[in-house]
């Protein structure tokens, strides 16, 4: 539901190609919304279909293999408008991840896990670091309402990443300590 809103909040800041929009869900729209092109294409074609978007003509003459160029219609601007001012509900947090951790309680596992929660350490430690690159070049200089905005979104972005690094480093240190007790169990002597 929310792709064809994220689409026409992309074709709302400028005209583009499906290809664009691509590249621009995998830098810009990626801390909060990721989509494939597939997905882009599927959705720019329903959008068409609605009325809401519009491929707007090139000024050169067309040319086989030219991407065609889409933007918001009148439409889709009424219904993105429509769709801001709509009331839901937050998303409920389902990860696989959390899933892992309480089996691995619940069949006496734990360090099973260690390896899926180290390789997530490093995937939210990468995005975090991107999102970070992306404020760095995009928002050392906040001076309209619109980049306070976009930059709010990326600073949610950041905080989420950050508190997934975090959460791992813990269920890490964890596991650390879990060990260390069994290991101190198994080797201090028997009582009699």
């Amino acid at each position: 539901m929310a792709l064809q809103f994220a689409i026409l909040t992309a074709l709302t800041e400028r005209q583009s190609t499906g290809l664009e929009l691509a590249r621009r869900f995998d830098r810009a729209f990626g801390y909060f919304w990721s989509a494939t092109h597939q997905q882009i294409y599927r959705e720019l074609d329903r959008l068409r279909s609605r009325g809401l978007v519009v491929e707007v003509s090139s000024a050169e003459p067309p040319a086989r293999g030219q991407p065609k160029r889409f933007a918001i219609t009148a439409e889709g601007t009424a219904a993105l408008r429509e769709w801001i001012a709509q009331t839901d509900e937050p998303v409920q947090l389902r990860d696989a991840l959390a899933i892992r951790v309480r089996a691995a309680a619940a069949v006496g596992d734990p360090e099973q896990i260690r390896d899926v929660v180290t390789h997530h350490l490093e995937v939210h430690e990468q995005t975090y670091g991107t999102y970070r690159e992306i404020e760095a070049r995009d928002f050392s200089v906040v001076d309209t309402d619109s980049d306070m905005l976009r930059y709010l979104v990326l600073k949610a972005g950041v905080a989420v990443e950050r508190a997934w690094a975090d959460w791992c480093r813990e269920v890490l240190d964890t596991l650390d300590e879990m060990k260390a007790r069994r290991t101190a169990t198994e080797t201090s002597p028997e009582s009699p």
